[in-house]
């Protein structure tokens, strides 16, 4: 049998058994395992220490007659790579398909007829398997058949700064002026904006998309450390967590890749982040949408937490997108947002919380809605310590974070309840789901109703259909300001919200309304629908103050800024 342009190869049997094969080659004749027989092939592995794996993946250039390959495969029992483009010598010696199923299972083959497609392939597989360094194991019979290709490879793979992964994948990160940022992606919305702003920023950025929230998965992995040998990132950019596991999978990886995070909160981070004590690391960097978050955060151990509030887009979010809009969207003043009432119905129903709590619930919510605390858990320890010992005695985190959840759900519901009832005498257009009809059945003044819109392709256009804009922040952020201070802005349009501290840092007085308390708001909003010259001069220089400062594009250039000043090459940290 012959390979095309190759050499001749002819089986030697002893009886019925195959017993070696003769290679015909440029008038030569050789042996593949001559006088030497089986002890010959696994010699070369037996002359390894038996350390030699540790840490790392076994290459073995040449199938051989199998038995190398199975003398590896029963002292080491982790993956191994064949490299043998010898597909009639395959054949003639069934050294893999005779395997047991347990050992192949852990071979790959290789059998391109190149040198690089070998090496991509090789590097794919370890990927895989952790980055973990390529160790080949060349049998000479294979270096003596073709030199050019075996040999080749064998150097190649033995050049540990070439071919070794954590190698090529750790370098200094921001060493440029322009940082390459790897997204990772989910179904979580304002992923979208933050790609549009990296495209407005002229930066380069890839995507690694999150099929599901398991991190271990491996085909997540494969991509995480497949771009960062590929595409070299600066950092890696995530939104409330998205991605990061429990079990630290993805910490440990790119702490081995000294590639830093940047994890985005744009949702209250003490409903999320207390889930992942094992996924402290100096490689991340935490940014919340919300100051007040800052110290509890640093004393959950993260080193790096830094203040980075919301923004807007405001080529979606834009007066020229004034077109063509329902007669029914037109309002004095108008309320877009979620009742709560079925979000809480079902947080209750699922958490099956002990009876302790159950009792206590609509108590505590209605304290924590009226009181400064940030933290649910804070505020039960201070102010309800029987309540609090219920929360701790729940059987695990998950479950804790649920009845936070429920908590602070409810008070949101109860203050939007406030604050909508106060100005339903101004006939308001609420616009959300069916839970604010059961919420406002027994009122006297009855509001009007409108199904839920959507965000991207309907709210630009409706905040424009309305004198007034309410806005009442949900009470996971009792310091912030929520999306709708500057999107509405930014298309143009008139909100009247309530004060939140963190407004003075954001606004100056003439760029926004604010009413103090849920009694201020209904004669603020009747001033406003009556007076149209005022309202028009506080959008305008809202707007004018949203494009100068809060954009999407605004907030990455100052989250890569801060993440260059961390963990960036000294020498450009100015830049």
């Amino acid at each position: 049998m012959s390979l095309d342009d190759g050499p001749t190869f002819e089986p030697v049997y002893n009886g019925a058994e195959l017993a070696d094969i003769l290679v015909h080659k440029s008038g030569r004749r050789f042996a593949m395992l001559s006088g030497g027989g089986r002890e010959r092939e696994q010699a070369v592995v037996k002359a390894l220490s038996p350390d030699v794996f540790e840490g790392g993946l076994p290459v073995l250039l040449g199938a051989g007659f199998g038995h190398a390959l199975r003398c590896l495969l029963q002292n080491y029992h982790g993956p191994a790579a064949v490299v043998d483009k010898e597909a009639a010598l395959l054949s003639l010696t069934g050294a893999l398909t005779a395997l047991p199923k347990e050992m192949r299972r852990r071979v790959l083959l290789v059998d391109a007829p190149d040198i690089e497609t070998v090496l991509n392939a090789l590097t794919r597989w370890q990927g895989d398997n952790a980055g973990k360094r390529l160790l080949p194991v060349a049998l000479p019979f294979y270096l003596r058949l073709d030199r050019s290709f075996y040999g080749t490879l064998r150097q190649r793979l033995s050049a540990s700064a070439a071919f070794d992964f954590w190698g090529r994948a750790v370098q200094p990160r921001f060493a440029g002026v322009k940082p390459r940022l790897l997204l990772l992606t989910s179904k979580y919305f304002l992923i979208g904006e933050v790609e549009r702003a990296c495209r407005k920023l002229d930066l380069d950025c890839k995507l690694v998309v999150l099929k599901d929230e398991a991190i271990a998965q491996t085909d997540f992995a494969r991509q995480l450390l497949e771009a960062a040998l590929t595409f070299k990132p600066d950092c890696c950019l995530t939104l409330n967590h998205m991605g990061v596991d429990v079990e630290g999978v993805l910490m440990d990886l790119l702490a081995r890749l000294q590639l830093p995070l940047a994890s985005w909160f744009v949702d209250n981070p003490h409903l999320i982040i207390h889930l992942y004590s094992r996924c402290v690391s100096p490689w991340t960097c935490l940014f919340t949408w919300d100051e007040d978050n800052i110290p509890s955060l640093r004393q959950s151990g993260f080193e790096h937490v830094l203040y980075l509030p919301l923004g807007t887009d405001p080529e979606r979010f834009n007066p020229r997108r004034r077109g063509a809009a329902p007669a029914a969207w037109r309002a004095g003043i108008s309320f877009v947002g979620n009742s709560m009432l079925h979000k809480v119905a079902a947080r209750l129903k699922n958490g099956r919380f002990p009876r302790g709590l159950l009792l206590a619930f609509k108590g505590i919510s209605q304290a924590f809605m009226e009181s400064e605390a940030r933290s649910v858990a804070d505020f039960l320890r201070a102010e309800h310590p029987s309540v609090f010992a219920d929360y701790i005695a729940l059987p695990d985190n998950e479950a804790r974070l649920a009845y936070e959840t429920a908590v602070t759900w409810q008070a949101t519901r109860l203050y939007r309840n406030d604050c909508v009832r106060r100005i339903l005498p101004l006939g308001p257009l609420i616009v959300g789901d069916p839970g604010w009809k059961t919420e406002f059945r027994k009122d006297a003044c009855q509001p009007r109703y409108m199904d839920a819109i959507s965000y991207y392709g309907d709210l630009p256009v409706f905040y424009t259909c309305s004198d007034v804009n309410f806005n009442c922040t949900s009470k996971q952020m009792k310091g912030a300001v929520n999306q709708r201070v500057f999107d509405a802005p930014a298309a143009g349009a008139f909100v009247l919200t309530d004060w939140r501290p963190q407004m003075e840092n954001l606004f100056d007085p003439h760029e926004a309304a604010c009413y103090h308390s849920p009694e201020q708001a209904p004669d603020m909003a009747r001033y406003y629908i009556a007076h149209p010259q005022s309202r028009r001069k506080i959008a305008q220089a809202g707007r004018r103050r949203v494009l100068a400062c809060h954009t999407w594009e605004h907030r990455l250039a100052e989250l890569l800024k801060k993440m260059r000043l961390i963990y960036g090459t000294p020498a450009l940290r100015k830049t």
